[in-house]
């Protein structure tokens, strides 16, 4: 795969389409889902007699869903023979409590608003496997305003792989040029870039793993909603 570089020009060939889109990752960029996961995190510590972690001790990893959530929060990795017992278990602690206390981002009800005043198309492209993406759309009323979405099991490659962007990009029927897509994840960069898209990367000041945000090589990288708001 070629390493994502930024794109000086991208602003103006985005706004030059007459019909374009913006697309977001779901954890951690569109939504704050990380006291629903860390919830689940800390179900599964109690399970093995563990003390709970805070939701802010969790929240850099959010970006990897269940795997960040059981390699973090139990310090077990893939590998570890517990792994796929404690992920059945996370998930289904996660499926109880999925919306319980899920919302927007900061600023980032803002930004869908706009991009739907302007009558941009808006949607979502995420790891979250369609188990957990619909409902938690469909509880906190966002399914019926998407113009897509794209879950981590829609096709048989997930991020960083294109294949989930190309198939957004063709439900849209629009070309690579005419979408964004804003991720808080190196992998979030990686697909959009090379489906095509202009990408947005976010550093909301809680990524702690290499690299940062600054070092994914998206054509813009925001620390705010209000930020993309601005360039939009």
């Amino acid at each position: 795969m070629i390493r994502p570089t930024p794109r000086p020009h991208w602003k103006t060939q985005w706004h030059s389409h007459g019909q374009r889109a913006v697309l977001f990752d779901l954890d951690g960029t569109l939504l704050d889902s990380a006291p629903d996961l860390a919830k689940a995190a800390n179900a599964l510590r109690q399970l093995r007699g563990l003390a709970p972690l805070s939701v802010e001790a969790l929240r850099p990893w959010v970006s990897q869903g269940a795997r960040g959530m059981i390699t973090q929060g139990l310090g077990i990795g893939v590998d570890h023979p517990d792994y796929e017992p404690m992920r059945a278990s996370f998930m289904e602690f996660y499926s109880q409590c999925l919306a319980d206390n899920t919302r927007f981002w900061p600023g980032m009800d803002r930004v869908v608003d706009a991009l739907e005043s302007e009558n941009i198309p808006w949607g979502i492209v995420t790891n979250k496997i369609a188990r957990f993406t619909e409902p938690l759309l469909k509880k906190i009323d966002l399914w019926h305003r998407c113009a897509v979405v794209v879950s981590g099991d829609t096709t048989p490659h997930a991020k960083p792989h294109p294949a989930p962007m190309e198939h957004a990009i063709r439900a849209l029927h629009l070309t690579p040029q005419a979408v964004i897509y804003v991720g808080d994840d190196a992998r979030d960069i990686e697909s959009g870039f090379a489906a095509g898209t202009w990408t947005v990367a976010c550093d909301f000041g809680h990524l702690v793993q290499e690299p940062l945000p600054r070092d994914w090589g998206a054509d813009l990288l925001i620390e705010s909603a209000d930020d993309l708001l601005t360039h939009l």
